[in-house]
C-alpha cells in the first residue's frame, strides 16, 4: 500500500509544481488553490509512505516521478521544447526510480 500511496504522491507533486507555475506568483486563484491542495495531499502521502519505506528511497521515487511528469507535461503542452537529450535524461530518471523500487 505504501508504494501505491508514494506513486500517487509523486503524481500529485507534478500537479502542484505545474499549478505553481500557472499561478503566476499566486496572483491567479484557481491554480493557487490547486497548488495548495495538491501540495498538502502530496506531502501527506509522502509522509505516510515513509512510515514503512526508507526515507532516501521514498524521497528519490517521489521527486523522480514528480520531475519526469512535470517535464513531460510541459513538453506535451509546448511549454518546453522537446529534444532527444531531454528524453534520454528523463529515461535515466525513470531507470533510477525503477532501480530504487527494485532495491527497496
Amino acid at each position: 500500500m505504501s508504494w501505491l500511496v508514494l506513486i500517487v504522491s509523486g503524481i500529485l507533486e507534478s500537479v502542484w509544481a505545474t499549478a505553481l507555475g500557472k499561478s503566476e506568483g499566486f496572483s491567479r486563484p484557481g491554480p493557487s488553490i490547486v497548488f495548495v491542495l495538491a501540495l498538502l495531499a502530496s506531502m501527506g502521502g509522502l509522509a505516510y509512505a515513509m512510515r514503512e519505506l526508507p526515507v532516501g528511497t521514498s524521497y528519490g521515487v517521489w521527486v523522480g516521478i514528480g520531475a519526469v511528469l512535470t517535464v513531460s507535461y510541459a513538453m506535451a503542452t509546448g511549454t518546453e521544447p522537446v529534444s532527444i537529450p531531454k528524453i534520454v535524461f528523463l529515461s535515466m530518471i525513470i531507470g533510477g526510480v525503477i532501480g530504487l523500487k527494485a532495491l527497496g
